[in-house]
């Protein structure tokens, strides 16, 4: 792909191998099914057991405890998730957990959850959310935490990430 990428997050929310296949080592999975009001435990194990063949990182969004039972590489805390419960399990050193913000109170709200990484969104796409560049760098310094990208990352904006200083980013349409 490209060698001055890190690591990438691609979020799915439904267990398809043809994209999972197209991934590389340096992809991690982030499953993310806000549609279901019910968790489907069995997916997620055929995905765990998918992406581990795959040799591919696999995370559950918004559900530490159900991770951390089912063994994963790690859990995603969306910027709706306020909830500090999580500070009481055990986990695993390798567990991590990693979450997303859109401005200052909610990076500060990520600090507290004891994120690994602050996914901070969105750097391009042009939703209620969007930050531009110069916001976005504004904000990744304002915390000491790791900051990825989220939001509108293309083939086609890739090499603007260079100019932030960023190798690492999140997305959905990037990797279809």
């Amino acid at each position: 792909m490209h060698n001055y990428l890190k690591t990438k997050y691609y979020f799915i929310n439904k267990f398809d191998t043809n994209n999972i296949d197209k991934q590389d080592k340096q992809t991690i999975i982030i499953y993310r099914n806000y549609l279901s009001k019910v968790v489907n435990v069995n997916e997620i194990i055929k995905l765990k057991k998918y992406c581990k063949k795959r040799n591919i990182k696999f995370y559950l969004s918004n559900n530490i405890k159900l991770a951390t039972k089912l063994n994963l590489d790690g859990a995603y805390i969306p910027s709706f998730n306020n909830n500090l419960s999580h500070l009481n399990y055990s986990y695993k050193k390798k567990f991590k957990i990693i979450g997303s913000a859109h401005n200052l109170k909610e990076i500060k709200t990520k600090e507290t959850q004891k994120v690994d990484k602050i996914f901070l969104s969105s750097l391009f796409k042009k939703n209620k959310n969007y930050l531009g560049i110069n916001r976005f760098k504004l904000l990744s310094n304002l915390t000491k935490k790791k900051v990825v990208i989220l939001g509108g990352v293309s083939k086609k904006n890739l090499k603007i990430l260079r100019l932030i200083k960023n190798f690492e980013f999140a997305g959905i349409s990037y990797f279809e």
